[in-house]
């Protein structure tokens, strides 16, 4: 069953492909069917410059539990960041 959850957000950064180095300025995050992995559904996340065409795109096909695992090993590092070097959230400054 393809689910269509879909989530689309700016990003600032950069990702290397097959091309090489680019811009990063999008991120794509979705729950459905994967291309290549072989699990009936992941969680899949394309990080891409549309601008630059398909050859400015990285994708990623997780399983639930890795993209879990990501989430808080992401969240643990940024929590470890010594202080002054993250920026401060919109809002708080």
């Amino acid at each position: 069953m393809c689910t269509y959850i879909t989530e689309k957000l700016a990003a600032s950064g950069s990702a290397k492909g097959a091309g090489g180095w680019f811009d990063l300025t999008e991120i794509t995050v979705y729950f459905d069917h994967p291309q290549h992995a072989q699990e009936a559904h992941t969680l899949n996340i394309d990080f891409l410059d549309p601008a630059q065409g398909a050859s400015a795109r990285v994708a990623v096909e997780l399983t639930a539990d890795t993209a879990l695992a990501l989430v808080e090993a992401v969240r643990s590092i940024l929590a470890s960041v010594p202080a002054g070097l993250l920026p401060e959230p919109a809002g708080q400054a």
